[in-house]
């Protein structure tokens, strides 16, 4: 289902101090359906896309000349969803590359690897050489980079990184919502500001060390 229209309760921020020009410390995005009615002024964390993908695969890069195998393959919360390339340099090193084909890391055979994507890849009988490989598909599923509010708790889908401010009121207990939040660059009431749940002190401080080091200053 599409998300609804921005702001259908109609209750838009209070909290601005200031803002950059041209809108730029505004986004629009959409609260995820389920997170109830949420009010201006709520400090929000954004879905992960690994966190909440709906499937995470590996298969041969095809024609490899080693007959090794990949195994026990898990991804981080943070990991964008696409496609991850393994390839071999030699027999005894490989890289891999994230989906927009940038290098993520440098492994071996029989060792795990541990970055965006985490596996172990099993040197066969017959050794890897070079341009061998496996391509790792990370697919999001429904959901992935709504935003919810802040949850410390919240570390499987990334609710635990605080990272906007909702600018208007909604209701998203049902559909999701297209809103407005603000991300960077402003100066904004931190009286005004509100936390689902009861959060420690310790927990909303790192909430406002996140937004600070986005830019966002507090009054």
């Amino acid at each position: 289902m599409a998300p609804v229209l921005v702001n259908p309760v109609g209750f838009a921020a209070t909290f601005i101090v200031s803002e950059a020009r041209g809108y730029r410390s505004r986004e629009q995005a959409v609260v995820a359906s389920g997170a109830g009615k949420v009010p201006n002024g709520m400090i929000m964390a954004r879905r992960s896309s690994a966190a909440t993908r709906g499937s995470s695969s590996a298969a041969a890069a095809g024609g490899n000349t080693g007959n090794g195998t990949l195994g026990t393959l898990t991804a981080d919360n943070d990991a964008g969803a696409g496609v991850y390339r393994a390839r071999f340099l030699d027999a005894d090193t490989f890289a891999v590359y994230g989906p927009g084909g940038e290098e993520v890391g440098r492994g071996a055979p029989g060792a795990a690897f541990n970055g965006p994507v985490n596996f172990t890849i099993t040197a066969g009988g017959t050794p890897f050489a070079a341009g061998d490989g496996f391509d790792i598909t990370v697919t999001a599923a429904a959901g992935s980079g709504e935003y919810v509010p802040y949850d410390p708790a919240g570390g499987a889908t990334g609710a635990d990184k605080a990272s906007a401010i909702l600018f208007e009121t909604v209701d998203a207990t049902d559909v999701a919502v297209k809103a407005t939040f603000i991300v960077r660059d402003a100066e904004v009431q931190r009286a005004a500001l509100a936390f689902a749940g009861t959060p420690t002190n310790g927990q909303k401080d790192a909430a406002y060390a996140a937004l600070a080091a986005a830019g966002i200053a507090f009054r």
